[in-house]
């Protein structure tokens, strides 16, 4: 009897080592937003939002460098990403509604439903796509690359290198054409299109399944690691300026344009990382405490904001200067041991148990075509 693959989280460290500082950008871009500036470190991070436009992209990668040459029915696979995603999800959620519930604050209960089903980034109302937890609008994107990916695997994995390279340069290019053409809408309904829905937001997540599939055939970039890294700073960087001369409610601001423009560019830091782990280069992301502080990055992520809420609601929004620094590393230490907790006590044993469920049929109806360890995507 053959069993399915059981994808692991680790054959490429620096991934796993990656995802913990794209969720470090998030929670510190609404650290800076939600209690208050630190110099230097605020400027850097105002539009750290991107971070989840990185997490699109990987899990594109990911899924492709996994499933490529596995023969795993679409059933077990969409399996796997509900029991890897749901578990910590709903916790997030009931613990995000009930620190509503103790700030006195009402709660949609069509928004905490739609969380729950994965559908509320589909829907172009505010208290809806921001659900009972405002961190886990991406979920509902991530659900839906899910569903797709099967199909978007089986019309790409058989083709040459130049489709996926073509590939890649169109879904670039509908990014840039996107972003303008979209920008007649009014501003709500124009945020929700650009930054929530997953239909436009799948341009990222099929960059990502492409390099992940010319990865997984044996190309490499050329692009040094440490080029790549200076590449993703100096554009964040180069956001500070542009913020300064427009508004963030302008179609054409940084805020849209950090997360929609980014693609190419994280694209390329995942290649180069992924590139240095398979010719066995030390790149700082793999050590032990890299990878476990990257297997807390969904749990961190779906948290943070919770933290953030809960003190702020407490003790008020600190003063400028060192009380705001101080508030930052309680919240950062406060989250970050939480989502440790989460990882070890909910999120990895929820996941273990309903991938059990499979059943041994299930896992019989599977020929392991790779025995590759992998990072999680989420």
């Amino acid at each position: 009897m053959t069993s399915i693959p059981r994808p692991g989280r680790d054959r490429l460290p620096s991934l796993t080592g990656l995802r913990f500082w794209a969720a470090a950008l998030v929670v510190l871009y609404h650290l800076s937003r939600q209690v208050g500036t630190v110099p230097v470190v605020s400027e850097a991070v105002w539009y750290g939002r991107s971070g989840v436009t990185f997490f699109f992209v990987l899990s594109g990668v990911v899924l492709a460098w996994t499933y490529d040459g596995m023969k795993v029915p679409t059933r077990v696979f969409l399996w796997r990403r509900f029991a890897r995603i749901w578990p910590l999800l709903a916790v997030s959620v009931a613990l995000s509604v009930a620190v509503w519930a103790v700030m006195g604050q009402a709660v949609s209960l069509k928004a905490v439903a739609a969380t729950l089903l994965l559908v509320h980034a589909w829907v172009p109302v505010p208290v809806i796509f921001k659900g009972g937890n405002p961190a886990a609008w991406s979920l509902s994107d991530e659900a839906w690359f899910y569903l797709v990916f099967p199909a978007l695997l089986a019309l790409l994995a058989g083709r040459r290198a130049r489709v996926w390279a073509w590939t890649a340069a169109a879904v670039v290019c509908a990014a840039l054409a996107l972003w303008p053409a979209l920008s007649g809408l009014p501003p709500v309904t124009r945020a929700w299109a650009l930054d929530y829905l997953p239909l436009t937001r799948s341009l990222q997540f099929v960059l990502g399944v492409v390099a992940g599939l010319a990865l997984k055939r044996g190309w490499r970039p050329r692009l040094p690691l440490p080029v790549a890294v200076a590449l993703v700073v100096g554009w964040h960087l180069a956001l500070i300026p542009w913020s300064d001369a427009v508004p963030d409610s302008l179609w054409y601001s940084p805020y849209t344009a950090s997360q929609w423009l980014s693609a190419p560019i994280f694209a390329a830091l995942i290649c180069s990382a992924a590139r240095a782990d398979l010719e066995g280069r030390r790149t700082g992301l793999g050590g032990p405490w890299m990878i476990r502080l990257g297997h807390w990055s969904f749990a961190w992520y779906l948290l943070h904001e919770i933290v953030i809420r809960s003190a702020v609601f407490l003790w008020g929004k600190p003063a400028p200067g060192q009380a705001t620094l101080v508030f930052w590393a309680g919240v950062l230490t406060v989250s970050l041991g939480a989502a440790g907790l989460a990882y070890q006590w909910v999120e990895h044993p929820a996941e273990r148990r309903l991938r059990s469920l499979l059943g041994r049929t299930a896992k019989a109806q599977v020929q392991a075509h790779s025995s590759e360890r992998v990072p999680s995507s989420r």
